[in-house]
């Protein structure tokens, strides 16, 4: 699972929600990069030409996904 983010001037990032207030998801990263080039276009381009890092995809761990932090080592 993956969600879009954005950044303010200020640094901030908060979460793209949609109409109904809830946070867009999406199942497959590409998916989440899709509908943030189109509903940021510009951010997104900017970026390509180094106007500053505004814009992000995050993967969503679940519950049953492995958290790998921190690294756990085998017992001795």
């Amino acid at each position: 699972m993956f969600k879009i983010e954005v950044a303010d001037e200020h640094d901030r990032w908060t979460d793209v929600r949609g109409s109904d207030g809830s946070v867009l998801v999406f199942e497959k990263e590409d998916e989440a990069r899709a509908k943030l080039a189109q509903l940021y276009p510009v951010l997104v381009q900017m970026e390509k030409y180094g106007g500053g890092k505004r814009t992000r995809v995050i993967r969503i761990l679940g519950d049953d996904d492995e958290d790998d932090w921190p690294v756990k080592r085998p017992a001795p």
